[in-house]
């Protein structure tokens, strides 16, 4: 079945600007929590416990999430996910009123939050699909990174000036404030559901985890999705532990300060609205993975460059980060515009969540390795490692026609792809979507056109 183009984007609109409003409540809190977990136990093991507790239900959750998620109703699905953040938040802000705040409550909260976050961002994802017209898709990524990007500028500054002159709770209390911005909208606006099975066909609808492995087959039947799943779970092994050892390089190699590395924070984030903004008024080249791919190549030289830039030569490490807080933006924002137009609406949610758990699997793994091979082999080998391996992958692509290719899917799903036919197996559509494709490589120069 094919689902209706949207005719005005004035609803996502709305809701996209409380869920921007929220966004930096949200930081403001992340912010806050660390620092009190800094200031209060001066212990990297509490830090180190603090991030493992957020990524854990991303990782392990978010799969079964979006399974649930493409069965039930997106709006009411954001809806719970905003009020339970809100009201953890305004829990922690009570104990921390009554002074009976504990660590252990902090990692509770983190925690919660992160598992409401496991189910309202691929309802977010999958709404967008139903409320934006696909040739729209590239545009309103690139506002996500946009949003993103400003958000890591403005929250850590703005959160540290908060925290001077008011106590934690009133910081806790922004973000409930701000919540109450992507809450209301929820109330008023419909958000369109994709089309199901007919209704004498639900009593007959599989099970959960029926589905889950639907969408696991799904993925796992659709050979560019996959080897762009693999290609994002080693870059993020490599890349995330250098971002972990950023103020080691900074102090040890270019031995510079606090303000050095806010320096380079900084500019990753402007890097990082400047590709946002690029992106939504641009739009890429007219095949998205091409914007992708070449975003990724030269995204991996400005990791590298951080890497080779000598002890004395922290300006080109400045520049480097721009250009890696750029092209990040650009090539992230490209993969998600492909993804909203290739994956059918009705199985949206647990394909975004099975895509993002597995890319992030690695990365525990990465950072467990990172210390004893950074000691070996200085910090500087993680850029230099993740940034050519970054190149790398994004130049093999191009000579990949499963990659390259990933976009036909759409141009040759069927108005009657079956997804939502209860008892279907969507690995079979999807392989056959995969083999109608063409098999020769394409032309750089027709690719750009």
């Amino acid at each position: 079945m094919t689902q209706a183009q949207p005719q005005s984007m004035k609803p996502f609109f709305l809701i996209w600007s409380g869920q921007a409003v929220s966004l930096f409540g949200s930081a403001l809190v992340q912010f806050a929590l660390i620092w009190w977990l800094t200031d209060t136990t001066g212990s990297a093991t509490v830090l180190a416990g603090a991030t493992i507790v957020g990524m854990l239900p991303q990782i392990f959750l978010s799969p079964i999430a979006g399974t649930f998620v493409d069965r039930w109703n997106r709006r009411q699905v954001m809806l719970i996910a905003d009020s339970v953040i809100a009201l953890a938040t305004l829990v922690l802000a009570g104990l921390f009123v009554l002074d009976m705040i504990e660590i252990w409550q902090v990692y509770l909260l983190m925690f919660v939050r992160s598992t409401a976050g496991a189910f309202h961002w691929p309802a977010m994802q999958a709404s967008t699909t139903l409320m934006v017209p696909q040739r729209h898709y590239s545009r309103i990524a690139g506002m996500n990174q946009t949003l993103f990007g400003l958000s890591n500028i403005v929250s850590p500054p703005l959160g540290a000036l908060l925290l001077a002159i008011l106590p934690i709770q009133g910081v806790l209390a922004i973000d409930v404030v701000t919540a109450l911005f992507a809450i209301g909208p929820l109330f008023f606006i419909a958000i369109p559901q994709p089309e199901t099975a007919p209704a004498g066909a639900v009593a007959s609808r599989p099970s959960v985890m029926s589905e889950f492995r639907e969408g696991l087959r799904f993925v796992w039947s659709w050979p560019g999705l996959l080897m762009i799943l693999v290609m994002a779970t080693v870059i993020n092994m490599l890349v995330n532990p250098a971002m972990s050892l950023l103020p080691l390089l900074v102090t040890e190699h270019f031995g510079g300060g606090a303000s050095q590395l806010a320096g380079l924070q900084s500019i990753f984030g402007i890097g990082m609205v400047l590709g946002g903004v690029a992106l939504s008024i641009w739009g890429g080249f007219k095949r998205r993975i091409v914007t992708a791919m070449l975003g990724i190549i030269l995204e991996g030289a400005g990791v590298a460059a951080v890497g080779f830039a000598p002890a004395d030569g922290f300006a080109l490490a400045v520049g480097a980060f721009f250009v890696f807080g750029l092209l990040n933006t650009i090539a992230n924002g490209s993969l998600q515009a492909v993804l909203l137009a290739a994956v059918p609406p009705e199985i949206q949610g647990r394909v975004f969540t099975l895509v993002s758990s597995g890319a992030a699997a690695a990365a525990p793994l990465g950072l467990v390795i990172a210390g004893p091979v950074a000691d070996a082999a200085g910090v500087q080998f993680w850029f230099v490692i993740g940034g050519v391996a970054m190149s790398a992958f994004g130049i093999i692509a191009f000579f990949v026609p499963a990659i390259m290719h990933i976009e036909d899917k759409d141009q040759h799903r069927s108005t009657d792809h079956g997804l939502d036919q209860p008892g279907l197996d969507g690995s079979k559509l999807a392989q056959q979507d995969v083999q109608m494709g063409a098999l020769e490589v394409i032309a750089a120069a027709e690719a750009l056109d």
